[in-house]
Parts: structure tokens; sequence; C-alpha cells
């Protein structure tokens, strides 16, 4: 029998990618998106492509009422949400020395008070169900730190922590929560790297390239298949090598 997920950031790239994965589970996929509503119709398309149901809502995940309003309208029309992807995520970067109170503030905000924000609010009905599965995106970057990100890197470092914790108050009652750490991905983030600095960062994973949206969206929809009960409070990384001894 299929559940009910919800995807943030889910309009591209990852988690556009972690949509279709769920629905071709057989899973019903609110599609959560903070500004490019073309790009999350088109995940709809794509979910229904591969056979799932969806359902298109916006939200700035850094606002609770807005997060809170989005599952409230995907429980309303599709069921309570069991299956929980949270992907949003912008980047800001800049020299630490140089970075301004927004950009950091802005990232953080985005990163890991919106996937807070998400989770929160998917808890009780999961505590309710006795059944749950929570997934974050962090980074590689989250556990090696990178120059010219300390914003991005400090809040996927966050979210580790989130993520445990979350994993150690929920277990009892069959919610596990997870993080994914993905390494350098073909994303439109990474498009617009110049081709000097991607290949720079190829040449730092073992496999030697790039990794796919599709890639990473497998290892979540394992996590938050019925195979994955027993798999909770875990870091995966799907980098290709990169983050080795990490």
């Amino acid at each position: 029998m299929g559940r009910v997920a919800l995807v943030t950031g889910a309009s591209r790239g990852i988690g556009r990618a972690c949509a279709v994965a769920l629905a071709a589970g057989g899973n019903s996929v609110g599609v959560c998106f903070g500004h490019d509503e073309e790009g999350a119709s088109k995940t709809a398309e794509a979910v229904g492509a591969a056979g799932g149901q969806a359902l298109v809502v916006q939200a700035d995940v850094a606002d609770p009422a807005a997060v809170g309003a989005a599952f409230d309208t995907v429980e309303s029309e599709l069921g309570r949400v069991e299956l929980l992807v949270a992907n949003a995520g912008i980047t800001r970067d800049g020299l630490f020395m140089r970075m301004t109170d927004d950009q950091w503030g802005t990232v953080l905000r985005t990163n890991l008070d919106g996937a807070f924000h998400a989770i929160r609010r998917a808890a009780p009905g999961m505590l309710r169900s006795r059944f749950g599965r929570i997934v974050t995106v962090g980074s590689v970057v989250g556990l090696s730190g990178a120059g010219g990100q300390a914003n991005y890197a400090a809040a996927k470092a966050g979210l580790i922590g989130l993520t445990r914790a979350v994993a150690r108050e929920l277990g009892s009652r069959n919610v596990t929560a997870n993080l994914v750490a993905p390494g350098p991905i073909t994303t439109a983030m990474t498009d617009a790297l110049s081709e000097d600095r991607r290949q720079e960062m190829s040449s730092l994973v073992p496999l030697g390239r790039f990794g796919t949206p599709e890639e990473v969206a497998s290892v979540v929809a394992f996590l938050c298949s019925d195979a994955a009960g027993y798999v909770s409070g875990a870091i995966i990384p799907v980098d290709g090598g990169m983050g080795m001894g990490h």
C-alpha cells in the first residue's frame, strides 16, 4: 500500500528525483516548492509519469506558518504525511571574513530551520500512525567543511545533530530519521560553476565524476521504504568516495 510523502525543494535537481523515485514506489507525493512554480509543475508531471499522484504546494520553509499550511493542504487532499524528505536548500557563498549577516542568516534559516519546521510539523502524524520515515538532505561539506561556504557547511552540519536527535526521540514509535550526504551532484547549482571548478571538484572524487540526482534519490527512496525499518540515525554518503575518513 502506498503512503503519502512530502518533499521540500522539489522543483528540480535532487528534490525532483526524490519525488519521482518515491512515486515509482507507489507513493503519493506532495511537491513542495519555494519559488519555482514552473519547475514544481514539471516535477508533478514526472511524478504522474512514474505512476504516482502529485499535489503541488508552495511554502517558504523558513516560515513555520507556511510549512504548516503546506502540510494541511497535502493532508487534506492526499492523507497523513508519513514520508518526509527535507531537501530544500540554498547557497549564498562568500569568504568567511567578508560574509554578511544576511548571507549567513538566509542560508541557516532555509537549510537548517526549514528542516526543523518540516520535521516538527510531520512528527505528530507519524507518531499517531506509529510509522514514519524522515530523510534530511545534508552534504559532504557538512562533514569536511569548504572554503567560501561557512554558512552552508554550518547548516548541513547542524542537520546531522537535528536528524540524530529526532531519531532518538521518535524511534520508540517506529519513526526513523536519517541523513543523506551527497557529494558533487549534477544539478543547476553545479552547472553554474566554471568548467575549471567542476574539473577540480571531480578530481577530489575517487570515482572521478559528479553523481546524478537519481543516484541520491535511490538511496532516499530506500530509507523511506519498509525495508529500511532498522536504519535510523545514520549518515549515508552518496559522494563517490569523496568523504571517506570523515
